[in-house]
């Protein structure tokens, strides 16, 4: 039995085999592609995010449905309620997500929000920070 064995994904080792494609999509083409399972993951995260339920063709309930909290009274300093909500359709939708930490800034002179998660894939090495700013 293998103690401390690290899982890796058969598509990391070989650097010419695309996985996914970045999000936003910029640069000289349309679409930018991405070699490597963690920046799949990222770009994975950033497009359910930023997809509302019902945006989706043929799946409707994927998204996150950040918007409908655009024009939410916030009578507090507390974003308790959006932590909450991300960290249950994250863990609902992917399992493979270890949710390390998720953090709600809000700037009142800049009138944004910003949400920082911190995330790992267990037994991988996989540990990453995504960071959506809305202004």
């Amino acid at each position: 039995m293998a103690f401390g064995a690290r899982r890796i994904y058969p598509n990391d080792l070989r650097p010419r085999v695309a996985i996914g494609i970045n999000i936003p999509f910029s640069g000289p083409v349309a679409f930018t592609s991405n070699y490597q399972t963690k920046d799949a993951i990222k770009n994975n995260l950033i497009n359910y995010l930023l997809t509302n339920p019902g945006e989706r063709i043929e799946n409707p309930t994927f998204g996150a449905g950040l918007r409908e909290y655009i024009f939410t009274q916030i009578e507090s300093n507390s974003f308790d309620f959006i932590k909450e909500d991300l960290q249950a359709k994250i863990v609902e939708n992917f399992p493979d997500v270890l949710l390390e930490d998720i953090e709600v800034l809000q700037s009142v002179n800049s009138n944004t929000i910003q949400i920082n998660i911190t995330y790992s894939i267990p037994n991988t090495g996989i540990n990453d920070t995504l960071e959506l700013n809305f202004n």
